[in-house]
């Protein structure tokens, strides 16, 4: 196979109305309800949570489950319902949560506070968008605005990357006088970063400290992750030094972690390995040891340091191992080439009986994809499907570019259509899917709406931007033109 593209993509979700094929599909109604039942927070047990927390599915309302609560005359208090709001945050189910948000105003009219105002602005942008949150934020009532509301709406422009909207809340923001912590600043750095604007941190970071506000680690590590880009490594150390420096900045595992990353970035494999040292030295004194260390063990394996790998693993299973911790090392051992230990790993975490994650075993797939082993491949999914787990949007692209790859078409436009009608996926990463969305609408339409010249057009951009590779565009154009639907 000579081309295999993956993207970093995460999702819950996938579609069971598909083409009947070798592997079996399940709606997300009934996986994500399996898995909430699962994993939700005891402390939000009440018997409201109960009836709700069974409603997967995110096209499905929850308002009659509350209408009906009501109605049977039982109670409801603001507190439960935002305990109720945050776990369903958690899980991602960002509809329902928004309905329960304007469910507390508009029918039991329990007054909003500005803290509730920003989790709504937060919630909409999850799923409408960009113009009906900045539709919602300009109706807001001057009364609820306020420094937390203001910078959610800069925290969304940043995640959209508009530079010249971001810009100018922040200087709303100034003018206002409501710039007292670091806090905007460091969403504009991070935005700077993400964009590639980093003659302008430098700019930011003095702006910074003239108003006042020393630069903490948020401040610092974006400018440190444009230096490993750029491979400045005197930029590097001086930032470094200047972290280290001033207790004010508030150093951490997180922070040497970053910095060692970024100097492996930049090529400077034992300045990494003498952080990453000092990171496993200070983790063993914190609460949330487990997870410094798992991320730990990736950097170990991106340094090609299986030994260290190994040692880190053996530390990690004296204390009960989570998926993360099973999905790193299955990952690490997969950069060896180590595909043996990574089936070893993944049938050990199948036999803990934790609930099934497929980004544990993505990475798995994507190896039995990339070595033509579809049917090891399709053994994985099924098994996982079984276990009630649900594909991300990845499990079936990769699935979708390796059926087409071996000339299964017709199986790779049944993973194509599961990758499109897959749920809740990221603002970041819904231009994929919308791209894939039209090559399968052309698909089905036989390209009767438009010409065969526009859509192979398309198909050929889409191998530029690295979706496709040249032989899987060919392969759908001819499926497409040739297919009777």
């Amino acid at each position: 196979m000579n081309h295999f593209c993956r993207l970093k993509l995460r999702t819950p979700g996938v579609c069971g109305n598909a083409l009947k094929s070798s592997f079996s599909t399940k709606l997300p109604s009934q996986t994500a309800a399996a898995t909430e039942r699962k994993n939700k927070n005891p402390s939000h047990d009440s018997s409201l949570y109960r009836r709700i927390s069974p409603v997967g599915d995110p096209d499905l309302s929850i308002l009659p489950v509350l209408d009906l609560w009501v109605t049977e005359g039982r109670k409801v208090d603001k507190d439960s319902l935002d305990k109720i709001i945050k776990s369903l945050i958690n899980f991602k189910r960002f509809k329902h949560a928004l309905e329960i948000s304007e469910w507390m105003t508009d029918k039991r009219y329990m007054p909003p506070t500005k803290g509730d105002i920003r989790e709504r602005l937060h919630l909409i942008y999850k799923v409408h968008g960009l113009q009906k949150a900045e539709e919602f934020y300009n109706n807001i009532s001057q009364v609820l605005k306020g420094f937390i509301v203001d910078v959610c709406l800069l925290n969304i422009y940043s995640l959209e990357k508009l530079v010249d909207k971001a810009e100018a809340m922040f200087q709303k923001l100034c003018e206002k006088g409501r710039v007292r912590t670091p806090l905007p600043f460091n969403i504009l750095l991070n935005l700077y970063y993400n964009v590639g604007n980093w003659e302008k941190m430098d700019a930011l970071i003095k702006e910074m400290e003239k108003a006042g506000l020393y630069p903490d680690k948020y401040s610092l590590t974006p400018r440190l992750n444009a230096y490993a880009e750029t491979g400045n490594i005197e930029g590097l150390n001086k930032i470094m030094e200047i972290m280290e420096a001033d207790p004010r900045v508030g150093v951490d595992c997180e922070t040497y972690l970053i910095a060692a990353n970024a100097f492996l970035k930049a090529g400077l494999g034992e300045k990494s390995l003498g952080l990453l040292k000092m990171v496993e030295k200070m983790a063993m004194t914190k609460k949330g040891w487990y997870k410094i260390l798992s991320n730990v063990l990736r950097t170990y394996a991106k340094l090609g340091k299986k030994d260290e790998v190994e040692r880190i693993w053996n530390i990690l299973k004296k204390d009960k191992v989570y998926n993360v911790g099973y999905r790193n090392m299955i990952n690490a051992l997969l950069k060896f080439d180590d595909v043996e230990g990574a089936v070893k790993i993944f049938k050990e975490w199948e036999m803990t009986g934790l609930s099934y994650d497929f980004r544990v075993v993505d990475d798995l797939i994507d190896v039995y994809v990339k070595n033509g082993q579809l049917v090891k491949a399709e053994a994985v999914l099924n098994s996982g499907i079984e276990k009630e787990g649900t594909p991300s949007f990845h499990t079936w692209y990769g699935l979708m570019i390796g059926y087409v790859e071996d000339g299964q078409v017709l199986k790779g436009v049944v993973a194509l259509k599961n990758a499109v009608l897959s749920c809740r996926l990221l603002p970041s990463e819904e231009p994929v899917k919308d791209k894939l969305a039209i090559v399968l609408e052309c698909l089905e339409r036989k390209y009767n709406a438009v010409g065969n010249e526009e859509i192979e057009g398309f198909m050929k951009s889409l191998v530029v931007e690295g979706v496709f590779s040249p032989n899987v565009c060919a392969r759908l154009v001819d499926f497409g033109a040739n297919r009777c639907w």
